[in-house]
């Protein structure tokens, strides 16, 4: 369980906690963007590169594996470097890394930017996480923490609509330019709001190393890495089936985006509420509701305004799968925490590579553009059945604890 230690400081008056987790969701802010905006610009930069639309989904997997290498090796190799200093070295690298992409022109040289700007995403968010549950008390974490994650799930509202506006009125390129700029402003509001967290004493590489043996923290990043992939198997080619399948116009993309976009703010926040009165409860009616949205979806993609009204749905039940599934980290790593924390954005970024494969395989198999939905709704139950798992060999470990 995570709780304050003697080194843990609370936020002074002119750092509340509000201007600190406002800082630290402006990184995920520009996350958010840049991870969503290459499946808003799918379609163009597959034109502009002349390959296909699978081929241009290897992009999104690319980053995705970055994210699940980066996460942990970065968490272990800065278990004893100061959270803020950490976060800053992480956002600058960001930075840097999405100005390589906009500056790519090959398919090879889009497909490495991609793979490298994904290595310091899940330890942004796992290091941002912690400094938010720990600032904010044991009463409010799960909210401190929702709050922190608001920045990816706004990203989907404001921050990916106009970046995909941006590539298809500048070119694709001018999207990452945008998430690039914004990285580098994350920086002075990290180094003016959030407080140095001095480096806990029990912090150490081999502590988060210890965690990779925790049996329940693995099952619970299966949960994520699972019932997560649905959303990604439909975000990814949610252009395509817009325009393929609904036959609406391209321009309405962005729209859609910034509705479902909505869907996610209200579905991150009402969970985190919910978490904070009853975790498990809210991660199983999470699942069952996000399944039941991608059946709904199935039926309602046909014309524009369903459409929208499902991919609305789809963004309400599953992005609270987030912060919850965090929350759980944090109780069940011990003193990993700092590992668990960051894997959990390692699931979520294989949950966006299976989705993202498994909704163009289905595509490349002629099974039709509703097949991807299909697949969510099949993850969402898969995730359901592991998080079912997961509390029953927890269940046991108590048990045996007792006896």
């Amino acid at each position: 369980m995570l709780s304050s230690s003697n080194n843990s400081i609370s936020p002074s008056p002119h750092r509340s906690l509000f201007w600190i987790i406002l800082a630290l969701a402006m990184g995920g802010f520009c996350i958010g963007t840049t991870e969503f905006v290459a499946m808003g610009l799918i379609q163009e930069i597959a034109l502009d590169l002349h390959i296909s639309l699978p081929d241009a989904g290897h992009f999104i997997s690319a980053y995705a594996l970055g994210v699940v290498i980066g996460a942990p090796v970065i968490a272990i190799l800065g278990a004893r470097i100061p959270r803020k200093s950490l976060l800053l070295g992480l956002m600058l690298f960001y930075g840097i890394a999405n100005a390589f992409t906009a500056l790519a022109n090959t398919p090879e040289t889009v497909l490495l930017s991609r793979f490298i700007a994904g290595f310091p995403h899940g330890a942004y968010f796992g290091v941002g996480a912690l400094v938010a549950a720990e600032l904010a008390g044991p009463k409010k974490r799960a909210s401190a923490v929702a709050q922190m994650m608001m920045g990816l799930t706004v990203a989907t509202v404001l921050g990916v609509p106009l970046a995909t506006w941006l590539g298809q009125q500048f070119g694709w390129r001018s999207g990452f330019e945008f998430s690039s700029i914004i990285a580098f402003l994350t920086l002075f509001a990290i180094a003016f709001f959030v407080p140095a967290i001095p480096v806990r004493a029990t912090a150490s590489i081999k502590t988060e190393l210890a965690g990779l043996k925790n049996i329940n923290m693995w099952l619970t990043l299966a949960v994520g890495a699972i019932g997560f992939g649905g959303m990604f198997s439909v975000y990814s080619y949610v252009s395509p089936i817009l325009t393929e399948y609904t036959q609406v116009n391209i321009d309405i993309v962005p729209i859609a985006l910034a509705i479902w976009g909505v869907g996610m703010v209200i579905g991150g926040l009402a969970a985190g509420w919910l978490a904070d009165r009853n975790l498990n409860k809210t991660m199983v009616g999470v699942l069952i509701c996000s399944a039941l949205a991608f059946v709904f979806a199935s039926f309602m993609m046909s014309q524009i305004y369903t459409a929208i009204l499902a991919l609305f749905l789809i963004g309400l039940t599953v992005m609270g799968l987030g912060g919850t599934l965090q929350m759980r980290l944090m109780d069940v790593a011990g003193e990993a925490q700092g590992l668990a924390a960051s894997l959990n954005h390692s699931a979520f970024n294989l949950a966006n590579a299976l989705g993202a494969f498994l909704g163009g395989w289905v595509l490349s198999h002629k099974m039709g553009w509703i097949a991807p939905i299909w697949v969510g709704f099949v993850l969402s139950l898969a995730g359901l059945i592991v998080l079912l798992l997961a509390f029953a060999v927890e269940k046991k470990k108590q048990f045996q604890a007792k006896v």
